[in-house]
């Protein structure tokens, strides 16, 4: 069995970011010119897509070769440990890092040991607008989950399950999708099971824990 789950806005402290050439962090957001907009001189904004300062590729491409490099000297995180709530943890100490994949607003569905910089990229329509990627943008997102056969289980918001159907789209994989909601998700070729909660926000969380414990 393999494990998704979506990503989170609060990391975990000292997780580390990408720099420009000059050696500036990189805060990868979903609209820079915004977040430039409304904040103090000296940050440096960017999207994952967009090229890299002084280099010609994106940063995308960039942190595919960071991730091939032995030396991990700006402290990226493995990224089902870059998030500070346990599910995470409490997942990778079930199944292990290679079965646990984060389905990240930023980035896609990267798995679990993929080093990850520091990022506030949501589809949560609360969040300030500079960090709002919206459902119609179109990004070139990762799809390091291969279709193996084996189940898949996702957990995530509603704001998660197109990207999540998406980027599974076409697996003969059993696919797995929790959600809350009264009406079911369109997540085509699933199996949907619904998980009855008073909980609202971040309800996944909750309804991981059953999961672990054999409750749902």
């Amino acid at each position: 069995m393999r494990i998704v789950i979506q990503c989170a806005d609060s990391k975990v402290s000292g997780s580390g970011r990408l720099c420009t050439s000059s050696g500036e962090p990189v805060s990868f957001v979903a609209r820079p010119d915004e977040a430039r907009a409304s904040s103090l001189a000296g940050t440096y904004y960017a999207r994952p897509d967009d090229p890299a300062s002084g280099e010609g590729r994106s940063w995308r491409d960039l942190l595919c070769d960071y991730n091939t490099s032995v030396a991990n000297s700006l402290r990226l995180m493995q990224a089902a440990r870059l998030y500070k709530h346990h599910a995470y943890a409490d997942l990778v100490g079930k199944f292990g890092l290679e079965r646990v994949f984060i389905l990240s607003a930023g980035w896609g569905l990267v798995r679990g040991t993929f080093l990850l910089p520091k990022y506030d990229i949501t589809f949560n329509g609360a969040a300030k607008s500079y960090k709002r990627r919206r459902q119609q943008d179109h990004w070139p997102d990762f799809r390091h989950l291969e279709d193996t056969g084996e189940p898949i289980v996702f957990f995530g918001g509603k704001d998660y399950q197109s990207l999540f159907s998406r980027l599974t789209f076409g697996f003969s994989s059993p696919r797995t999708v929790y959600y809350r909601s009264k009406e079911p998700p369109d997540v085509p070729g699933c199996k949907l099971v619904r998980y009855d909660t008073t909980t609202r926000t971040n309800w996944h969380y909750e309804c991981v824990t059953g999961f672990l414990e054999g409750k749902v």
